[in-house]
């Protein structure tokens, strides 16, 4: 395939990574179309860019919007105390990613792009970490082309809602990041732009196979350019 006739999907596209990788995509040579699945419309206007309004509860009604995808990028995340509870966070954070993953594959998708979280395990006693391990292994049996699991470390960046516990977090990290080197450096906070890059990077490279990133794996993607 041409390489200037990539069309990517993104699920999670008013999140902090999510809507760093719209920009990001748009503006690189390599698609031609973006299209994002939103519960509300985005202020934005952009000739590659192409919005669906979709409940994501009945999402395999309109599984006909992952038809002509290349690339599935899914950066859907919420906290347990937004969600309300452990059941609402799971139905974001597993269940939504899971439910698309098998739609794009069924409609043709080769290649998925998923942010997971740093520690991600399904045998872990920890409710979040056992939640991400499990959403990934749910994804990786649906048996893409290519699967590209990324696992960052606290997230940096300006968000629309306000997470104070976040917030003072990312005030140590950022302070304690000169320090943190070695052994520590799988550790570093990292900008919600450098994922987003790291994600494009990926994936204009087509690799095949299942691939885990890890932070600080993450972190040097991020900083190098995938020219079109």
């Amino acid at each position: 395939m041409n390489r200037s006739e990539l069309k990517a999907m993104i699920i999670g596209a008013t999140g902090l990574v999510g809507g760093h990788l719209v920009h990001s995509l748009l503006e690189h040579p390599a698609y031609s179309e973006v299209r994002i699945l939103v519960r509300r419309r985005l202020h934005l206007e952009h000739p590659k860019l192409k919005q669906h309004v979709v409940d994501w509860e009945q999402l395999e009604l309109q599984g006909h919007l992952f038809e002509g995808i290349d690339d599935l990028y899914c950066c859907l995340g919420t906290t347990i105390k937004k969600a309300g509870s452990q059941d609402k966070f799971r139905e974001v954070d597993y269940h939504y990613p899971v439910r698309a993953a098998m739609l794009a594959k069924q409609h043709g998708v080769e290649q998925m792009l998923v942010i997971s979280s740093m520690g991600a395990n399904a045998g872990s006693r920890v409710f979040y970490s056992r939640t991400k391990g499990e959403m990934e292994d749910a994804i990786t049996n649906v048996g893409f082309r290519a699967l590209h699991i990324f696992r960052p470390s606290l997230i940096l960046g300006e968000r629309g809602e306000k997470r104070p516990g976040e917030q003072f977090a990312a005030q140590i990290m950022t302070f304690l990041d000169r320090w943190m080197k070695g052994r520590l450096d799988k550790y570093r906070a990292i900008h919600a732009l450098t994922i987003a890059q790291a994600m494009r990077n990926i994936a204009i490279v087509q690799t095949r196979g299942n691939h885990i990133y890890s932070n600080e794996v993450i972190h040097a993607l991020g900083v190098q350019d995938a020219a079109g």
